[in-house]
């Protein structure tokens, strides 16, 4: 059972400490968009002396990156208006686009042109990599002074008096499973910094501290974050479908879900007989025994899809949540001394499932209020906010707002969703509601007894199951340190969780971490299969697990996705 490790008194290390002006937590588009418009910011303005540092918990910059990924060219547009001439990497425009419902006897109803439904039409965007596009951010922001380490997870806020916060202190490395040093033992380091940006993408660890922190009232009078799980892999497949589907976006909706429960996939072609194949399901679906991989294996199953994959082979695969909330469950964007930016913020189009531009342009927004701050000397709460006013004048905003009723509206059902949505396109974002109340997604979570969702069938086709895809995954953690998916209280697993909802961690989880062997009176946690998705951290319904930073470097390895 995975419980902290208590045998080294980590409070009295001696820790290096490294000051910095302003410090970015999470190097993905949103915070390097961050850190470069800040350092022109400074350039312009003659001022040489101000430091700048991204640290990330992957090894490899993009390595915990995961995206569909079609892009919305406007927030490249912004920071990089040459972007072209510049290099920046696009596997392809978008030539043709579509929608088709999947009939649950192998059938399906293609939507094009005027039929395909408005938020999934993608005329002018960019089928990318997101892995590639942080790798070449990253190299621009070098290449302007920017200190960007990776390896570096953020394990622990500071916080000054005051309330302030103060910077983050990194996870130390070296301990073992039994909380004693090993030989490599090396203390985390205190990074301090006027202002610190949160960049952690969806569910961050430190993030999800500020939420819960009554004081900073973060979440006053917002709505509770709701959240998808997605799936995703690469497939090489034959030449004729690779030249069927090049530039070509696909979306689908219907089998293998219900009418009461959200969600959907795609098919992307990619260059090189490549396809982007992936499925995002509501984790207020309700179901006890949901599990988004096996409606992804499902999903391929569709003689539809299985067609495409026919004489292919699979090559990558990742997973990750995304922040479907919308406006209405965007957190206050600033605080004593930090500000909140990309998916750790909520930034994402929930209707059109795209987050990349809007995750840039909340970057380039907190950019200009850090500067104005820094400049006026006031990196406090005050100074800060002028972040919240440039988000309400800006076309971010003004995107999300004419969605802010799009996923609530979804909640009582496909059908009624989508009418809903109609309204919405013709009321500004209204929809028969002013303003709908949002949910979290643990307390939706049925008993088991009313569980009604079953495991497909697997093989070494197309349908591969969750450990064969954790390989793919490249997921690799040190083994010998504490497990850093944390169970707090252990007894509500056997004494409870059992009974009342049959252990559904070993189900949500997309990469097998969580397992209850027969008979067993406990979890056996896999902590070295993580895939860092946080699925478990938001869908346990006695929130329950916590999912904190592992030792540095270790995770999965999102190259080219």
């Amino acid at each position: 059972m995975s419980q902290r490790a208590s045998s080294l008194n980590l409070a009295d290390l001696e820790r290096d400490e490294l000051p910095v002006d302003v410090l970015v937590v999470g190097a993905g588009p949103a915070g390097l968009a961050c850190a470069l418009d800040l350092a022109r910011r400074f350039a312009a303005d003659g001022d040489n002396d101000k430091t700048i540092l991204v640290i990330d918990k992957a090894e490899e910059l993009g390595n915990h990156t995961l995206s569909g990924a079609v892009m919305n060219p406007v927030g490249i547009d912004a920071l990089f208006p040459d972007w072209r001439e510049k290099g920046f990497p696009i596997l392809s425009e978008v030539e043709d686009d579509w929608a088709e419902v999947l009939r649950p006897g192998g059938g399906s109803l293609a939507l094009r042109g005027m039929l395909c439904p408005p938020q999934l039409q993608n005329h002018n965007n960019l089928i990318v990599s997101l892995n590639q596009i942080v790798r070449w951010l990253g190299e621009r922001a070098e290449e302007a002074g920017i200190e960007v380490y990776g390896g570096f997870p953020a394990a622990e806020l500071i916080r000054e008096e005051g309330g302030r916060i103060g910077g983050v202190v990194t996870r130390d490395s070296g301990i073992a499973k039994d909380g004693s040093k090993k030989g490599t033992f090396e203390p985390g380091m205190r990074i301090t910094a006027q202002v610190t940006v949160f960049a952690e993408g969806t569910r961050g660890s430190l993030a999800k501290q500020l939420f819960q922190d009554p004081e900073l009232a973060l979440m006053k009078g917002k709505n509770p974050q709701t959240y998808g799980t997605g799936i995703k892999e690469i497939w090489e497949v034959t030449p004729e479908v690779g030249a069927e589907f090049a530039g070509k976006v696909m979306h689908t909706g219907g089998y293998p879900l219900d009418l009461k429960s959200y969600g959907g996939s795609w098919v992307y072609g990619m260059p090189g007989n490549r396809l982007s194949l992936g499925f995002v399901v509501g984790l207020d679906q309700g179901d006890a025994y949901l599990d988004a991989h096996a409606l992804f294996v499902q999903w391929k199953q569709h003689a539809r899809i299985a067609k495409l994959l026919a004489g292919g082979k699979v090559l990558r695969y990742g997973a990750k949540t995304v922040p479907e909330g919308g406006l209405f469950s965007m957190p206050k964007l600033h605080g004593n001394g930090f500000v909140m930016v990309g998916d750790s913020a909520g930034f994402l189009n929930a209707a059109t499932l795209k987050g990349i531009h809007l995750g840039i342009q909340s970057g380039m927004l907190a950019a200009e209020a850090i500067f104005e701050a820094l400049k006026a000397g006031d990196a406090d709460g005050t100074g800060l906010a002028r972040y919240e006013t440039l988000f309400e004048q800006s076309a971010a905003h003004k995107e999300l707002s004419g969605v802010r009723n799009y996923r609530q509206a979804m909640a009582g059902g496909v059908i009624r969703g989508v009418l809903d949505y109609a309204v919405q396109r013709m009321t500004a974002g209204r929809g028969m509601l002013a303003r709908r109340s949002g949910h979290s997604d643990h307390e939706c979570m049925r008993p088991a007894a009313s569980s009604r969702l079953e495991k497909p069938t697997f093989n070494d086709s197309n349908s591969m199951d969750k450990l064969t895809d954790v390989y793919l995954s490249g997921a690799i953690h040190e083994e010998d340190q504490p497990s850093h998916l944390l169970v707090l209280d252990p007894t509500i697993c056997v004494e409870r969780c059992t009974a009342e909802y049959g252990n559904p961690c070993q189900h949500f989880c997309p990469a097998a971490v969580y397992e209850w062997p027969e008979a067993a009176r406990e979890v056996v946690i896999n902590a070295s299969n993580c895939v860092h998705c946080k699925t478990c951290d938001i869908a346990d319904p006695y929130e329950n697990i916590e999912w904190t930073v592992p030792e540095g470097g270790g995770g999965p390895k999102y190259l080219d996705m």
